[in-house]
């Protein structure tokens, strides 16, 4: 019996870790880069279904993270495995930055159809998140012939060292590694609760409004001239950041600073996208138009995929200036398209249901207990 149809409830059978676990975390310790943020409760995964996870030692847990972001149609969808199934008994590789098939178009010509990316729209694929933030960061450079580069404090974009340029959520990620790989400028992200600036409460209006003040009085006007920036670089809704959501006012001024500088707009949807906010997409939030989006994350449930998507105009650039050997795999295009699919059957619109219902219960505790 299945792990979601036998257990509604979660269930320790063991101490945690248990004794099987045990023998994996240190199998791990000597074997594995120590360079994995493990979390300290030592959770060996043997089988998933839904959003129950059963551990080695017979452990039952309810998975309320989605496998970090990553299991958009739940653990090991019925629907999902099939497809991967049936693709891997015919093609399993075949590289798509020298040959063809038929999945590749497919699953580009199905985002040019739900991004907000104003159509027609070009993909890149590749096979994560960071990846996918590299390549908008090349196509950025590539598209304008500029290098500096806005992101905002509190971002999460990647390790690698261009999107890790980026990134500020944390100073681990950072330490060791000296000068950052590309010119960024990082701005405060206004918090529709606290001023950016002052750390006085204040309101979703009023953050944005000083910091976009700051960008084209401040920044603009002592060190970093617009001219030269080839693109800011912004989540809707930041993730390791705090789960923020971007006031509605601060997005569309960074639409309208990119529109009067010759700036592109790329947006960062590798955590927010994907249906995981009562949308397909955060941007669909706010009528938010980028000019690049990044996605990865929930859109394979759980088969390493990641993909630019731009407008057909920016992504013109030649054979060879940017490839990937396994980007765009067979095997990973046929999850991605039976994902969408049932998001756009029931769960996008799932998501928008639970996701009010706990507003609700978390606004009446915040008004509570304020």
């Amino acid at each position: 019996m299945s792990v979601a149809t036998a257990t509604k409830r979660p269930e320790i059978r063991t101490e945690l870790p248990g004794p099987a676990a045990r023998q994996i975390v240190e199998a791990d310790a000597r074997f594995v880069t120590p360079s994995y943020p493990r979390p300290a409760y030592q959770l060996v995964v043997e089988r998933a279904e839904g959003v129950w996870v059963e551990d080695v030692d017979g452990n039952t847990f309810l998975d309320c993270n989605a496998g970090v972001a990553v299991c958009s149609t739940g653990h090991c969808h019925p629907e999902v495995v099939r497809a991967i199934q049936d693709q891997a008994a015919r093609l399993i590789h075949m590289c798509g930055t020298d040959f063809y098939y038929k999945l590749m178009p497919d699953l580009a010509r199905k985002l040019d159809e739900i991004v907000p990316v104003p159509s027609p729209t070009k993909t890149h694929f590749a096979n994560s998140g960071t990846e996918a933030v590299e390549t908008a960061l090349k196509l950025a450079i590539h598209s304008t012939g500029r290098e500096k580069f806005i992101a905002f404090f509190n971002s999460f974009h990647g390790r690698t060292l261009g999107s890790l340029s980026l990134t500020s959520s944390k100073i681990a990620q950072r330490r060791g590694f000296k000068r950052q790989a590309l010119d960024v400028v990082h701005v405060p992200y206004p918090n529709t609760f606290r001023h950016p600036f002052t750390g006085e409460r204040t309101d979703g209006p009023t953050a944005s409004a000083a910091v976009l003040d700051w960008m084209e009085n401040r920044l603009f006007k002592t060190t970093t001239p617009p001219e030269e920036v080839a693109a800011i670089v912004v989540e809707a809704v930041q993730g390791e950041g705090g789960y923020v959501p971007a006031p509605r006012e601060f997005l569309h001024g960074l639409r309208r600073i990119c529109d009067e500088h010759g700036i592109l707009l790329v947006v960062d949807e590798v955590q927010s996208g994907m249906g995981r906010t009562g949308k397909m997409f955060a941007c669909e939030h706010y009528d938010l138009e980028p000019d690049i989006i990044t996605l990865a994350k929930g859109i394979a449930s759980g088969v390493p995929m990641g993909a630019c998507v731009a407008r057909a105009d920016v992504m013109d650039w030649k054979p060879g200036a940017h490839a990937s050997t396994f980007g765009g795999n067979p095997v990973a295009i046929a999850a991605a398209l039976k994902t969408i699919e049932l998001l756009e059957r029931e769960l996008v619109a799932n998501s928008a249901s639970v996701g009010a219902y706990l507003q609700d219960g978390l606004r009446e505790l915040a008004e509570r207990h304020e």
